[in-house]
């Protein structure tokens, strides 16, 4: 399930631009945008809202496209990559981590972790041994039976953490992962990121506009105005 790549470099942009065209407007989501991940690391992108992180983090993770540049993920331009195999890199390779929660409400939280595997055809027998080995990671599996609306906001992003880890990603992209919750319960979640990066190997790349997240964070890179304020 996990990606192959072996390299140290888990995500590079070059020369990054997003336009968009609003009627007869041209609108600068991301002007040049470079800067890497490199494996294992936790990593912030700060700013305000409309700075562009949310952009660039749907390029990164495949949802959206750049007007001009490149992004390499795990070795692969997916720049100019068709559909198909961009769909089947994000399946395999990236976990996405939503301010929304994003979960099924009619699954229980070992149904809304489990489903991902379950896309990717594997045995039941493996399927729910991996779930569980996730939600134990984040601390439910006593509610694994549970369904969304019987958990606190800091317990269903908990969930959505556990999913996006549970096909073994080599990648997770949380974007603002914290915001629905109060400061409390998202430092959290921050403490859980770490353990996460620690424990699974993974690499975070992470938006947000909460000042703790640079406390918890590797490094930080600041937007605004669509490019990165400062190098690394």
């Amino acid at each position: 399930m996990a990606t192959n790549f072996q390299g140290d470099t888990v995500v590079e942009t070059s020369g990054v631009t997003r336009v968009y065209h609003v009627d007869q407007i041209e609108v600068h989501a991301l002007r040049g945008v470079n800067f890497k991940i490199h494996k294992g690391e936790f990593v912030a992108l700060m700013g305000r809202s409309g700075s562009g992180k949310t952009t660039l983090m749907n390029i990164i993770g495949g949802l959206d496209h750049p007007t001009e540049g490149h992004v390499v993920l795990f070795g692969n331009d997916i720049s100019k990559m068709a559909d198909r195999k961009l769909t089947e890199l994000r399946r395999a390779s990236i976990g996405f981590v939503f301010q929304s929660f994003a979960l099924m409400p009619t699954m229980s939280a070992f149904e809304n972790v489990e489903l991902p595997l379950r896309m990717l055809g594997l045995h039941r027998r493996q399927r729910r041994q991996r779930a569980m080995e996730c939600l134990e990671l984040v601390g439910l599996t006593r509610w694994a039976k549970h369904r969304p609306q019987e958990m606190s906001g800091g317990q269903q992003q908990r969930v959505a953490i556990a999913r996006a880890l549970v096909n073994s990603p080599g990648l997770i992209l949380a974007d603002e992962p914290t915001g629905e919750l109060d400061s409390t319960t998202g430092r959290g979640i921050l403490d859980l990121f770490r353990t996460v990066v620690q424990e699974e190997h993974v690499t975070i790349l992470m938006t947000s506009h909460d000042p703790v997240v640079q406390e918890m964070v590797d490094y930080t890179y600041r937007m605004a105005d669509g490019a990165i304020t400062n190098e690394r």
